[in-house]
């Protein structure tokens, strides 16, 4: 398993997150659509990882992609990794936060803005921050 700056063993994890935000974060689970407290927030601020505090998205990359999850159309340069995902028979790219390994969601290259991307983002594991 990668070591990441942050390193907690999974008890230490569920204690801090708590049941729910553990399973998205930790377990790599994915919230109901239209459930989530930032899917329609569009204040000024930065979106950071649930786990651990790192900054990962600014406000000003976000937009409504109508699909229910957070979307943003770039991360923080350095703040996110990339994992090939092909759990429930598709080929997606996880994003994790690259501090603690945290699982945030998926990016995929359907975005409506000049990046092409749209990083689909549970709110359960991201932290707003004004």
């Amino acid at each position: 398993m990668k070591e990441y700056p942050i390193n907690k063993t999974e008890e230490e994890w569920k204690a801090q997150l708590g049941l729910e935000r553990y399973k998205i974060l930790r377990q790599k689970g994915t919230e109901f659509p239209h459930s989530g407290k930032y899917n329609l927030l569009f204040e000024k601020g930065t979106y950071c990882c649930g786990a651990c505090g790192e900054p990962l998205f600014k406000s000003d990359s976000k937009f409504d992609a109508h699909c229910g999850w957070p979307s943003f159309d770039e991360s923080i340069p350095g703040k996110v990794e990339y994992i090939k995902d092909t759990s429930h028979g598709m080929l997606r790219t996880e994003i994790l936060c690259a501090n603690c390994g945290s699982h945030l969601g998926h990016v995929f290259d359907d975005g409506p803005t000049e990046t092409g991307q749209r990083y689909c983002v549970n709110s359960l594991s991201i932290d707003f921050k004004e």
